[in-house]
This record gives structure tokens, sequence and C-alpha cells, in this order.
């Protein structure tokens, strides 16, 4: 079992990730970060990247629910001309989701989708 910055350092060994970030969709707030200090993507970066994401999330979560789609949200991902940004929701624990910034050439977005649905079973708050 691990903590939020353990299993952010562990999200961090991905090839090609860049920064990765645990968030409460319900409140906004950043519960931890890690970053790699590229400058494609400044660990400064990471909260603001949350709390914008949460309005995704919560637009998502609208259209969703106006479709009657009987289905929950695992993951979003916004595509970029040189990163892959994944929005991961928890599934075991409520509200929460894992952000990622992952590096387009370098990275495996199959591998990291893996990844995170790990991280979220050792995950402890």
């Amino acid at each position: 079992m691990g903590n939020v910055r353990e299993t952010l350092k562990s999200a961090l060994t991905l090839e090609g990730a860049l920064g990765v970030a645990l968030g409460d969709w319900k409140t906004g707030m950043c519960l931890g970060y890690a970053g790699t200090d590229n400058s494609a993507f400044p660990v400064a970066n990471l909260e603001l990247a949350v709390a914008g994401n949460t309005q995704v999330i919560r637009a998502k979560l609208r259209v969703a629910q106006a479709l009657k789609l009987d289905a929950g949200i695992e993951d979003i991902l916004i595509t970029l001309t040189n990163q892959y940004h994944l929005i991961r929701m928890t599934q075991a624990i409520e509200g929460l989701f894992f952000y990622l910034a992952l590096d387009r050439e370098k990275g495996n977005l199959a591998l990291a989708r893996y990844k995170l649905v790990q991280l979220e079973k050792s995950l402890v708050i």
C-alpha cells in the first residue's frame, strides 16, 4: 500500500511521464503532485491543471447525465500535438482522479492507463 507521495513518484517511472497529480474533482483541490521539472510541462502547472480539469470532469458528468448514460467515466484523454493528458477517475475512492501528462513520442498510452489502474489499487489516503 502506498501513500499519495509514493504513488505519484511511482507514476513518474512511466517512460515519457512529465508530471502527475492526484486531485479531488468535487472541490478542485490538488492532494499531491510530482513532476520531472521538464520545460515541456513545468511542475508548477500541475496544481493549476488539477483545478482546470476539475471543470472538464464536471462538464463531462453533466453531459453523461443529460444523455442518460448508464455508465461511469473511467478516463478522459486530451491529445495535444506533443503530449497526452490523461484524466483517470479513481474507482475505489469517489471524487478523486489522477492527472498524468505524458510525452507522445516517449510514452505509451496503454501502459500509462494500466499503471494508473494498478497504482489506484495501492493508494492509501
